[in-house]
């Protein structure tokens, strides 16, 4: 079973960031789950949110920033090294969900080719990357469109000759398909979620802009049936919504699951129980101590040289 850090390690260090997948790799994972943007110049960098996020983001001023934005592809690479996102900003909604994250302030959003080279020159030769796509139909100016995106961030992966140690999610299938017409010799992944924070599945809806042309109801109602003709290997769902008959058909179906983001102890042996192919947390050391308790192979711990 592969043991994923969520955004490098989102419970112990700022997300992210090369902090956030060194203290990963020190706990030992198989990989990584992190988000790209891509900036005004097309430099293809590591984050989550579109706009600059005033949970963890202070500005070049040095302040926290007030609101959300501007806009990461409104901003050139070299402004986007002027943000400090290295802490959490006291008293947010965002330090009560991750208060044990320790700061490293000064730290700056990183680009795909800098984590590509701190596996490379650790000889971290294990480890995968489950590279997410970061863009939305519903609001398609903040970012470019789904074939530029998806063609951006392969060009770097086989740059650092990653081919054969990446994987490709999205929400947003567009980028899915633009990926698959790009480079077929790279896995994707389909990310589900049914959620009032997240529906990309609209299964009330006669459609979907995120799976579109695809729809759920096409399909008899089986998400692992859309899956499978969508992304043809591996299903990635939110965790809670997986259930042992869901898992059961999409193993008729020969597809891998990865569920997300599992932080909880109990939550984890449950999805251990169940039998899934991978599980991405925020806290890879709980997910370690969990799953050697069930008796799953441990990937190898590794100090990370400062």
């Amino acid at each position: 079973m592969d043991l994923i850090g969520h955004r490098g390690a989102r419970g112990l260090a700022p997300e992210n960031t090369l902090a956030a997948f060194a203290r990963a790799i020190e706990i030992g994972v198989s990989g990584f789950e992190l988000d790209c943007a891509i900036t005004r110049d097309g430099v293809v960098v590591i984050h989550h949110d579109a706009l600059m996020n005033p949970d963890f983001a202070r500005g070049p001023d040095g302040k926290w920033l007030s609101a959300a934005g501007p806009a990461i592809a409104t901003l050139d690479y070299t402004d986007l090294l002027r943000y400090d996102v290295g802490r959490i900003q006291p008293g947010s909604g965002y330090e009560r969900r991750f208060p044990v994250q320790q700061p490293v302030d000064g730290t700056r959003i990183p680009r795909l080719a800098d984590l590509f080279a701190l596996a490379r020159n650790g000889g971290y030769d294990g480890l995968r990357f489950w590279i997410e796509l970061k863009l939305s139909p519903l609001a398609p100016e903040r970012t470019v469109g789904p074939d530029e995106f998806a063609r951006r961030v392969i060009a770097v992966v086989r740059e650092h000759g990653m081919s054969d140690r990446s994987a490709l999610l999205s929400f947003d299938w567009r980028a899915l398909a633009a990926a698959r017409r790009e480079a077929a010799d790279i896995p994707i992944v389909c990310l589900t979620a049914q959620q009032s924070w997240q529906d990309n599945i609209l299964a009330v809806a006669d459609s979907s802009p995120w799976t579109a042309p695809l729809h759920v109801n096409r399909f008899g109602g089986s998400l692992p049936r859309m899956v499978h003709a969508a992304c043809g290997s591996t299903w990635a769902p939110y965790y809670e919504e997986l259930t042992p008959a869901l898992l059961a058909e999409a193993r008729t179906l020969g597809l891998k699951v990865v569920v997300w983001t599992v932080n909880e102890p109990a939550d984890m042996r449950r999805m251990i129980g169940l039998g899934v192919d991978g599980i991405i947390s925020d806290y890879p050391d709980r997910l370690r101590q969990v799953a050697g308790e069930a008796g799953i192979a441990l990937p190898r711990a590794t100090p990370v040289a400062p």
